[in-house]
């Protein structure tokens, strides 16, 4: 079951608008895989991505997961897992014979966006970059706000 609901941040001189997403999982009845393409209806799966879960995911049946939740330094944030199980409102992108995961409702947040790992020296990750639906965000990329039209 997904809930949506919705939160006022004042600003110095109006309200901002920010929606809230909480997300509970529900037992898996059927699997259901639909691929999008990424063109705007999907995301984009970087080079340094691909590599990374090939290292990872290596002869097994996983794949990266990735979800929104609401968190974060500017409202929602980004959640990876690697996974091996497939919910019901999954959506499935596939590049170079590996997958990222997405539910339906966290794709509507992200969507046209690509996914990297990115290497520093302090640190090493998968992240979400050039989100188009993000407004401002932290720092560290972790979190984001989304855009009110």
């Amino acid at each position: 079951m997904k809930l949506l609901s919705q939160v006022l941040f004042k600003t110095k001189q109006s309200f901002r608008v920010t929606y809230c997403l909480f997300i509970r999982n529900a037992p898996l009845s059927t699997q259901i895989t639909k691929s999008l393409p990424a063109n705007g209806e999907g995301i984009n799966i970087s080079d340094s991505c691909v590599t990374k879960l090939r290292q990872l995911c290596d002869g097994k049946n996983s794949f990266l997961r990735l979800c929104v939740e609401s968190g974060g330094c500017s409202g929602f944030q980004y959640k990876f897992d690697l996974d091996s199980k497939m919910e019901n409102d999954d959506r499935v992108f596939e590049k170079d014979g590996v997958k990222v995961v997405i539910d339906e409702t966290s794709l509507d947040y992200i969507k046209g966006a690509t996914i990297d790992y990115h290497t520093e020296l302090i640190r090493s990750a998968f992240r979400v970059i050039q989100n188009p639906n993000a407004d401002i965000g932290c720092s560290c990329g972790a979190s984001f706000s989304i855009k009110i039209d």
